[in-house]
């Protein structure tokens, strides 16, 4: 969608440009980058899963796998830390792995900037402030991305996110972009210590998520 409904023009028109100059700049690495992926992981190149996006709506999420099908004499994934390969580590570890989401971002799905689109199964798990995050689009990265990234907790990302939706200008997405070339550069706070990923997020201690809450007040549909 050239232009989603709610979304601030210029916000719009400031990702396609940057989207279509940096496709025009990094397709010989995207060719590169797949055709390696093919090579280790096999078809298909791409790691598909529905995420929630502007209005907790779901859309397709793209990446790069990272990972290979190995599984257990049951038919059982092995964990994520022995299906992890030394080229998905790296892509992990660079991000570009997340490139493909470019492609989300010409399709209105995403923004270059903003919350990074987590779990569907999360939603239920917001308390109402947290759920705020869904009022802008997901970001390829954003506010906490730059500010620790996975070494936040869920509640502390969650407070960087809403801070972003009530504070963003094209000035902020600027900022942050420059900042996450460098954080990139730097490969700052891509996991949390011992884990290949981050902990399953299960809700916020001593509050109530949004569905609960809602249910509690009689706002239930």
């Amino acid at each position: 969608m050239l232009f989603p409904p709610g979304i601030p023009h210029s916000k719009r028109l400031f990702d396609l440009l940057l989207t279509w100059l940096g496709l025009v700049i990094i397709s010989p690495l995207l060719l590169v980058l797949a055709f390696s992926v093919w090579l280790v992981h096999g078809s298909p190149v791409l790691f598909q899963q529905k995420r929630p996006g502007y209005r907790s709506q779901p859309f397709m999420n793209y990446k790069f796998r990272t990972m290979t099908e190995r599984r257990d004499a049951q038919g059982n994934l092995l964990p994520d830390a022995e299906r992890l390969t030394r080229l998905g580590r790296f892509l992990r570890s660079t991000s570009l792995d997340e490139l493909p989401e470019l492609l989300n971002v010409l399709r209105g799905e995403m923004s270059l900037v903003g919350p990074r689109p987590l779990l569907l199964q999360y939603l239920d798990r917001y308390t109402p402030e947290q759920a705020r995050r869904h009022d802008v689009l997901p970001g390829m990265t954003g506010w906490a991305q730059i500010n620790g990234r996975n070494m936040l907790t869920w509640e502390e990302k969650f407070r960087l996110d809403v801070w972003y939706v009530d504070h963003w200008s094209l000035w902020l997405d600027l900022k942050i972009l420059l900042q996450t070339f460098w954080k990139v550069l730097r490969r700052e706070g891509i996991s949390q210590s011992g884990q290949v990923s981050s902990e399953e997020f299960m809700g916020s201690p001593h509050s109530q998520p949004t569905q609960a809450r809602e249910e509690a007040n009689g706002h239930a549909p």
